[in-house]
């Protein structure tokens, strides 16, 4: 009797075994709070960013806070987002003081219609926060445009304060810190309030003493997430290119029938795109079983899936904003149809094709046939 094929998660991690003894070594040197190993990491994230600024934080919402703060983000200002994301992006607006305003995304790339967006900049616009996953990217020239074409505040064109980046190093991301985030800044000033604003808003005076000017947070990295960071860093290369790999298996052995609605297909080798997860909205309509009892099926056979994401606007929070069904169609699809398989850099192909075959096999045997349709009258 063959043995049960070893469960296979969604996403994970890959951490080698110098890794590992690097952490050690951290450990061993007793400096686990923030030191050299974050002033390394940061220097290589700023070369990787082509010598633009970068500070570390505890996670990419942590950047997100920060971010907006950077940009004078506060009460009575609005900030356009997609309805479409994680709830970080939400969260960080409504901590800040400002109201999200959602536009809808693409059904395929989840990525912001630049038009909506031009349709939503108001007066009271004080930034485009956009999140681009899983992994693929809107026209950013029409982005930037936008936001300095829109309206002002204070003189200032929407988006002249900022082009403020963040990255996530969660274990489900293309690199990991463990737990962690990046905030990419346009120069020293900046990059100086992110050190300010990640310990408690304590701003150093040249007598020893210190001062709090704003209320900041306590989001500085450890060195041991550091250690790992800078490691995973040094590998992204060839992370990238076995997600790609495994992303190319996918398009090569996805089939169902009825038909899933999958992710953008890659147009080229160098077109940019990521792959931080491998995401396709499933043939509900068609099906005669549910989005959860589908995940179940495919947790019987090992399989591990997840729902990335909801739709921000129909959370509670979202709703007590005074949101409602019917906004967002795309978005709202999106949020009830997801699926997202499993993808990382230690899978093999034999793992795609078998949740390739899992996907089909689950779909074509709830498929809903013709005579299971409710009957019509006929005219």
């Amino acid at each position: 009797m063959d043995p049960a094929p070893l469960p296979l998660p969604f996403a994970r991690p890959e951490l080698d075994a110098a890794t590992i003894e690097g952490v050690a070594d951290v450990l061993r040197s007793g400096q686990i709070a923030s030191g050299p190993w974050v002033q390394r990491f940061e220097s290589e994230l700023s070369a990787f960013c082509d010598g633009r600024p970068v500070r570390v934080l505890t996670s990419a919402t942590a950047a997100i806070e920060v971010a907006l703060q950077i940009a004078g983000v506060g009460r009575g200002d609005e900030v356009i987002t997609s309805a479409q994301s994680f709830f970080a992006s939400l969260n960080m607006i409504v901590k800040a003081g400002a109201t999200p305003v959602f536009v809808d995304c693409d059904l395929v790339t989840r990525n912001l219609d630049p038009a909506a967006i031009e349709a939503a900049i108001t007066p009271r616009t004080k930034a485009i926060l956009p999140t681009y996953w899983p992994g693929s990217l809107p026209d950013l020239d029409r982005l930037h445009a936008l936001a300095r074409m829109g309206s002002k505040w204070n003189g200032r064109h929407v988006g002249a304060a900022g082009d403020l980046v963040c990255f996530s190093f969660h274990p489900n991301k293309n690199i990991t810190s463990i737990e962690g985030g990046a905030l990419v800044v346009n120069d020293p000033v900046e990059a100086a309030r992110v050190e300010e604003l990640r310990f408690h808003g304590i701003l150093r005076l040249s007598d020893g003493t210190r001062d709090v000017r704003f209320p900041g947070g306590k989001f500085n990295m450890p060195d041991v997430n550091a250690r790992i960071g800078s490691a995973q860093l040094a590998r992204l290369p060839e992370f990238l290119a076995r997600r790609r790999a495994l992303v190319d298996r996918y398009f090569e052995r996805f089939h169902s029938d009825p038909d899933c609605v999958l992710p953008p297909k890659p147009r080229s080798r160098d077109d940019g795109m990521s792959w931080n997860m491998w995401s396709v909205l499933l043939p509900l309509p068609r099906m005669t079983i549910s989005r959860k009892a589908f995940r179940d099926a495919l947790g019987r056979r090992g399989i591990a899936t997840g729902v990335s994401y909801e739709a921000l606007h129909l959370c509670t929070l979202g709703r007590s904003l005074g949101h409602r069904e019917g906004e967002y169609p795309n978005a709202e699809r999106i949020a009830r149809e997801t699926v997202t398989l499993p993808l990382f850099t230690t899978m093999r192909d034999a793992d795609v094709d078998r949740v390739c075959d899992a996907v089909a096999d689950v779909i074509a045997a709830h498929a809903r046939r013709e005579e299971d349709e409710p009957a019509r009258l006929k005219p």
